[in-house]
């Protein structure tokens, strides 16, 4: 089958989803990709540019048999620009977030504008793929809720419709080289996420503080993306946390970032806000044991486990749960293979995330929608 794929922001998790599906696809691809900047301008002309690009192709003869495209295009806008060999075709979107839900980092009033993008895409489209069922469900419940607020014509059977036409297909992630020999030592605790607000990085550090007043011994690798504006908290910590780290900072390197998530014990996340959680499960997958807040699309990624297995890889959600989690790991640890039966559960739960199973997954999924 022939597919045209859409990607108006080539990069991250967008980037990494795309390339990992089309390697392990049994489908033919054409990706039409615009660079990772200026995300609200991609947004405003990327129905426009991406239009023109197929406009050409289709005249060079090319054709294709469905069309995918992610949360940054204005879909309703595209198939009304495009040529109608394409724009007729069976389309669908994947949101890997949507713009009224989504953190914003500056704390300034939200641009509905985007938000509306995305519902509209959405009603423009045959399908609409969530990485998670908590993003799913907190998407529609946002939109209705904000819809019923619209002074006239408020689309709700069209939001209706969406979730009669959507579905819950997850992120992937490669395969993890085999974990190498751990040697000796005290209990290795990763943090990788972005350095943001809405990963609470302010109650992971508090329970660290915890731990280390306690005489805990443990060692530390922060890790994740670091921007311009960052919370107050990782400066202070990292002074405070000093004699415990052993990295602190953005990994240079595919190869390098996955070795350090090898080197780790256990995974650590506070989030507040969390669409899927790519890097928790690709943590999971070099061998890291998850301790998470019962929360957010968490619960559905390790939902496979056996539940006296999940129940120790979750805290409710508190600085306090969080330091009763770490201490039970800590101890687990200590003991001779204390990790291993986590590790190893946690890890078949994610399998499924793997692109050599979840690709094929996806495969059907289109399939059914053309042959549908």
């Amino acid at each position: 089958m022939r597919v045209l794929a859409l990607e108006p922001f080539f990069g991250g998790s967008h980037r990494a989803f795309l390339e990992g599906w089309q390697a392990a696809s049994r489908h033919r691809w054409t990706s039409l990709t615009l660079p990772p900047q200026h995300w609200k301008w991609r947004m405003r002309h990327a129905a426009l540019t991406l239009a023109s690009q197929v406009r050409q192709a289709v005249q060079e003869g090319v054709g294709w048999d469905v069309v995918w495209c992610s949360d940054m295009l204005p879909l309703a806008e595209f198939r009304g620009l495009a040529p109608g060999a394409v724009a007729d075709l069976p389309t669908v979107l994947y949101m890997h977030e949507n713009q009224l839900t989504y953190p914003d980092r500056q704390g300034q009033p939200r641009d509905l504008h985007f938000a509306f993008s995305n519902l509209v895409s959405a009603f423009a489209a045959e399908e609409v793929w969530f990485n998670s069922e908590f993003h799913r469900r907190e998407m529609l419940d946002a939109a209705q809720a904000w819809l019923r607020r619209m002074p006239d014509h408020a689309p709700l059977d069209e939001l209706a419709a969406v979730e009669g036409k959507s579905r819950v297909l997850g992120q992937g992630i490669e395969p993890m080289p085999s974990r190498p020999p751990r040697p000796p030592g005290p209990l290795r605790i990763v943090w990788a996420a972005r350095w943001e607000h809405d990963k609470n990085p302010e109650d992971f550090f508090a329970a660290l503080e915890i731990l280390q007043g306690e005489g805990a011994d443990f060692r530390l690798a922060v890790l994740g993306q670091r921007f311009r504006q960052t919370p107050p908290i990782f400066d202070l910590a990292e002074e405070r946390l000093a004699a415990q780290i052993d990295h602190w900072g953005f990994v240079d390197g595919r190869k390098a970032y996955l070795e350090r998530l090898a080197w780790g014990d256990v995974v650590v996340s506070t989030a507040h806000h969390e669409f899927f959680g790519v890097s928790v499960v690709e943590a999971i997958a070099a061998g890291c044991v998850p301790l998470l807040p019962n929360r957010l699309a968490y619960p559905e990624i390790l939902a496979p486990m056996a539940p006296e297995l999940r129940a120790r890889c979750f805290y409710d959600g508190s600085v306090d749960g969080l330091v009763a989690g770490l201490r039970d790991l800590h101890r687990r640890a200590e003991a001779d293979g204390g990790l291993q039966s986590l590790r190893q559960g946690a890890l078949e739960a994610t399998r499924c995330f793997h692109w050599p199973q979840l690709g094929p997954r996806l495969d059907g999924a289109l399939e059914e929608l053309v042959e549908g």
